[in-house]
């Protein structure tokens, strides 16, 4: 079976990895050992994990980050999230078709004397947020034990291999996420009283101030007296016809596939949602060597930075605005998906619906808190805190601010930091969760002499790295601020060291140089992707930042620096003096995908899977608020809607939606009780099977 790895990238380095064996329901295949299985699933062309009870509806992959249970497998004869488990040689894996058999244990359970361990502070999450705050607890000598659930600390930056926004000084600003991620583990690598265990996972918080964690296939209590909770947030799903069929996942997983364990699990991605997120996911998508068809927004425009949609329009991506999706359609796969326009009521306008032929839909619709941990504790009444997503939905950026800050209060109440906590770094933080400014007309530099930069920057956005690599300190901010709109001081002392070009995270400088040909001025443009594409003497077609075409040059030289700026090229062309200054993108996707002749059937939104654990419709539920249910309780014991294994966090804000559409007002429902344990955990585990380490 054929292996669909990526074996080269602009960006990322490939790693040599021990090829091993395993089976798949009794077929012999290969992996790499403590890959996840579903990742070595994916690699080699296996993307139905299964087929639900209820319906026999197949079951793939959905978050691949634990949230939920659609890709659950049999591991060794054990139920196993396969997002989550590492793959092992001679591992026996097998598809989970109707009710799973439990597994029978031949000797007794013995029960394991509760090992209890006291800290200071638990920081729950190793991403952004709590990486920063870990590294200022352990600047302080604080006893920390900060735990993850994954094999490695960085949380979303690992997911990240494009260059940050922000500032160089606070959040390094033009650095890859990936890097970022490293840097912050190397200096709480230096921190003696901060300890780390890595893929272990809270379940729960007790009203004895327990936390319930897993760790090595056992269960552990931790006693803390201070709870930092940085577990970031899930992702959003919509509802539509076709939502569940395995191709339809979150960006989230996607980035996790191509970025972290450099599977190519595509060949043709539909994206739902113009955060940045999604317009992130589709450049991501490109630099693995998948095509982007297209990307839709509901909105009139793209929530996200202008830069980075800019980026996929000059790659050659459409992106359809005021938009939504209609269906995913296939049978056991996505297939193909059908859009339609919407009118200012949000209502899908007759015969505008286009159906595209893709095998996968990516939906990034938005980001909800992973916060149950912190209401919990809570109301427990422990001295809790948040950070990052947890806390408030914003870049990662803001997420290392967030965390610094938390740190440093739960070091205050502790006693052990007697200083006022920096001013500007809620300042500066409130900044970096700021939306972006609405797109404003800015007019190239009027010069036709020596060498400048042009800035393609028509939003106002946290980002100013330009104004500090400068050399000779002649770029600037309106205003002097980190979000305005940069421009050169002394247009007359620029050299045309390009280092502006290459650090820029939205790839929107290019530098013009008249000194060799005032009529055909060279430019150069910064450049991420097929790196055989741009070699000297290969024709490119150029782009201005709305992806409208200028020509067709041959390049003339490609610059890199791979010491200062890893991964991004300078490539160089000739070009007319009419058209120099709008020159920014290199289109990559020659051609727009073309919809296909679709017989549209006026969906039926009832059809569309709301629990995805138990396979229930929007209209089973509507039925049920029709008939005067009001208690999300009580719906779950009529429809088992949210009773599934991921505990409703993915239904639980659809069926909000679904009492709201229905004219309910939300103070009118009753919520739903919540209860650890948070994660589903085998009840062996619980009982003290060995297998547990001993961390004293």
């Amino acid at each position: 079976m054929a292996q669909n790895r990526i074996t080269k990238h602009p960006i990322l380095e490939i790693p040599e990895r021990n090829e091993i064996e395993f089976f798949w329901n009794n077929e012999k295949l290969k992996g790499y050992e403590g890959e996840m299985i579903s990742s070595a699933l994916f690699a080699n062309n296996i993307k139905i994990f299964g087929h639900h009870a209820r319906d026999n509806s197949p079951q793939g992959m959905y978050c691949a980050n634990g949230q939920c249970s659609q890709c659950l497998v049999f591991a060794d004869n054990l139920p196993v999230k396969s997002c989550m488990t590492p793959l092992k040689p001679g591992m026996v894996v097998q598809s989970v078709e109707g009710l799973p058999r439990l597994p029978w244990e031949d000797d007794p359970v013995t029960a394991k004397k509760d090992i209890i361990k006291d800290v200071e502070v638990l920081i729950i999450g190793g991403g952004p947020a709590g990486l920063s705050a870990a590294v200022e607890l352990g600047k302080l000598g604080i006893e920390t034990l900060l735990i993850d659930d994954k094999d490695r600390l960085g949380g979303k930056l690992v997911l990240q291999t494009h260059k940050f926004f922000g500032s160089v000084e606070d959040s390094y600003a033009g650095t890859r996420g990936f890097k970022i991620a490293e840097i912050i583990q190397e200096n709480l690598d230096e921190l003696e009283s901060v300890e780390v265990w890595l893929e272990t996972t809270a379940v729960g918080v007790f009203s004895d101030e327990i936390v319930g964690v897993v760790t090595d296939g056992g269960y552990r209590k931790i006693r803390p007296e201070k709870i930092l909770v940085a577990t970031g947030a899930r992702e959003k799903m919509l509802a539509f016809p076709g939502n569940t069929l395995p191709g339809v996942y979150g960006a989230g997983a996607f980035q996790t596939l191509v970025n972290r364990d450099l599977v190519k699990s595509s060949e043709k991605v539909f994206i739902v949602g113009g955060g940045n997120v999604g317009l992130i996911a589709g450049y991501h998508a490109i630099q693995a060597g998948i095509d982007v068809i297209a990307l839709i927004e509901a909105l009139p425009n793209v929530g996200g930075y202008k830069v980075h949609a800019d980026k996929l329009i000059r790659l050659g991506v459409p992106v359809y605005t005021s938009h939504t999706i209609v269906s995913a359609n296939g049978k056991e796969n996505v297939e193909s998906v059908t859009i339609a326009e919407l009118d200012n009521n949000w209502k899908i306008v007759p015969g505008t619906e286009k159906t595209f032929e893709v095998d996968t839909l990516l939906i990034a619709v938005g980001l909800a808190e992973v916060n149950e941990f912190h209401l919990k504790a809570k109301e427990w009444g422990m001295d809790v805190y948040s950070a990052g997503d947890a806390q408030e939905i914003a870049e990662a950026s803001a997420a290392m601010f967030t965390g610094k800050i938390e740190g440093l209060k739960i070091a205050k109440s502790l006693g052990k930091f007697d200083q006022e906590i920096p001013a500007e770094w809620d300042e500066k933080a409130g900044i970096l969760k700021s939306k972006p400014g609405k797109p404003v007309a800015v007019s190239p530099p009027e010069e036709t002499t020596g060498v400048l930069p042009v800035f393609h920057c028509f939003q106002e956005v946290p980002c100013n790295p330009c104004t500090s690599v400068c050399p000779e300190n002649i770029i600037r901010t309106e205003h002097d601020a980190i979000t305005g709109l940069p421009y050169m001081t002394e247009k007359d002392k620029c050299e045309g060291c390009m280092a502006c070009v290459a650090v820029c995270p939205g790839l929107a400088v290019s530098l013009v140089d008249y000194r060799k040909d005032p009529d055909r001025p060279t430019i150069t443009l910064p450049y991420e992707i097929r790196r055989e594409k741009v070699t000297k003497g290969k024709n490119i077609t150029i782009t201005d930042s709305d992806g409208k075409l200028l020509g067709i040059y041959p390049v003339k030289r490609v610059v890199a620096n791979k010491k200062k700026h890893p991964g991004t090229l300078l490539v160089q062309v000739q070009v007319e003096k009419e058209i120099a200054k709008k020159a920014i993108g290199i289109l990559m996707q020659e051609s727009a995908a073309e919809p296909v002749l679709f017989n549209l059937k006026e969906p039926i939104a009832d059809d569309a899977m709301v629990c995805r654990c138990e396979r229930v419709s929007a209209g089973e539920i509507r039925a049920e608020i029709k008939n005067g249910i009001r208690d999300m309780n009580q719906l779950k014991a009529l429809t088992r809607a949210g009773m599934g294994a991921c505990g409703s966090k993915t239904c639980r804000p659809m069926v909000w939606r679904i009492f709201q559409e229905e004219g309910i007002h939300l103070e009118d429902i009753t919520d739903r009780v919540d209860r650890p344990l948070f994660v589903e955990v085998p009840l062996g585990i619980l009982a003290g099977i060995d297998g547990s380490k001993e961390n004293e």
